[in-house]
């Protein structure tokens, strides 16, 4: 059986998903909004929430469309919550307005242009090529704990893991299509503490000032090399992002003082290892230190896939896509751990702004990508 070849425009997909409030953590409207775009075009949709308090429960969607057996499994994946808008629009952040050449709206950009173009390419991949499916969450902008982690999980459960998936960030620099990600850094904080015993400072023999303690902690920890980077990630680096003494009185020792720590790692290291090697350094100097990993640093080596993408991107605009692991962390940090991943999308000149915009021609050309990338992955 062959299955309807359906057109559609992106424009009025993307207004419709930005005219739905979706701060993060999205849920509800935004998600009914994607479903009905979903539904017609063969999807079984299935929406979920996930996670308790404080940092859930959060919506998620996984909408599938089963193409014949045997047949390839390909995902696109991305999120529908937005950060907060801010003040200082020209026009509504949820109202959606096309000024000139752009659309205006709080996640034109990022993402839910790209969803939409998602869906339009969706339209455009005829059933009996194989599988298609769009992996949503509704908090990516946010902790994600209970974002694609659990979609994840929910993917395992219905026997539905992808050959390939591709997210929809915003990767593109100056032109749509200058700009592939094939891989991320990971990210991990560090929270330090150094106890002493608070005493007058006239009498410090009497007490322990951590202070001193803490400076000479973080001194080693600032000229660590972690390493000289790779041939596709740039060196490791250690940021001190905080200094607390919570110290109100001029003439009294402290009690404690803290830090906190940022790394950003390629896949020279995993997190825990150099967790590991950071509380080492501060039980040396009388400290301790508490960490959080959110992301491990991963890649998809140059091959089939950043090839087809490449050419994909190539026939729709004529550039080739530079092969990039620059930026901050996303959901990709999660689905590596499915199948190979790269992220492709519009220009990110404006996410996270005030007036946020996309070229409305980029629209339709990023779907037409999204098709030929979707089709050639079918293809195997």
């Amino acid at each position: 059986m062959t299955s309807t070849v359906l057109p559609l425009s992106v424009l009025p997909l993307a207004e419709a998903l930005i005219a739905c409030p979706s701060v993060t953590p999205a849920a509800g409207l935004v998600f009914d909004c994607l479903e009905a775009q979903l539904a017609p075009l063969g999807f079984t949709v299935a929406r979920f929430r996930a996670g308790e308090a404080p940092d859930g429960p959060v919506e998620n969607l996984f909408a599938i469309r089963r193409g014949p057996e045997g047949t390839r499994h390909f995902a696109f994946a991305g999120h529908v919550d937005v950060v907060p808008p801010g003040e200082g629009w020209a026009s509504a952040p949820f109202a959606p307005e096309v000024r000139g050449d752009l659309l205006y709206g709080r996640g034109a950009v990022d993402m839910k242009g790209a969803i939409a173009a998602m869906v339009a390419a969706a339209a455009q991949v005829p059933q009996e090529a194989g599988t298609l499916s769009l992996v949503i969450t509704g908090d990516e902008e946010g902790p994600a704990r209970f974002g694609t982690v659990s979609l994840i999980e929910h993917m395992r459960k219905a026997d539905a893991i992808p050959d390939l998936c591709l997210v929809g960030e915003p990767t593109s620099v100056s032109r749509l299509g200058d700009t592939m990600k094939i891989g991320r850094r990971g990210s991990t904080n560090i929270w330090l503490e150094v106890e002493g015993k608070e005493g007058h400072v006239a009498y410090p023999h009497l007490a322990d000032n951590p202070v001193p303690r803490l400076v000479v902690m973080l001194a080693e920890l600032g000229a660590l090399v972690l390493d000289e980077g790779t041939d596709w990630f740039p060196a490791s680096n250690l940021e001190v992002t905080d200094l607390e003494v919570g110290n109100p009185a001029t003439n009294v020792i402290p009690a404690r003082a803290k830090a906190r720590i940022s790394i950003r790692f390629n896949d020279l290291h995993t997190g825990e290892e150099l967790g590991e090697r950071v509380a080492a350094i501060a039980a040396r100097h009388g400290g301790t230190a508490h960490q959080v990993v959110y992301g491990e640093a991963f890649l998809t080596p140059p091959g089939l896939f950043s090839e087809l993408v490449g050419k994909a991107v190539e026939a729709e605009t004529g550039l080739r896509p530079e092969a990039s692991t620059s930026g901050g962390t996303s959901d990709a940090r999660f689905l590596k751990n499915l199948c190979p991943v790269i992220e492709f999308g519009l220009c990110n000149a404006t996410m996270h702004k005030r007036d946020e915009a996309v070229a409305v021609a980029d629209l339709d050309v990023l779907a037409r990508i999204y098709a030929r990338v979707a089709m050639a992955a079918l293809k195997g």
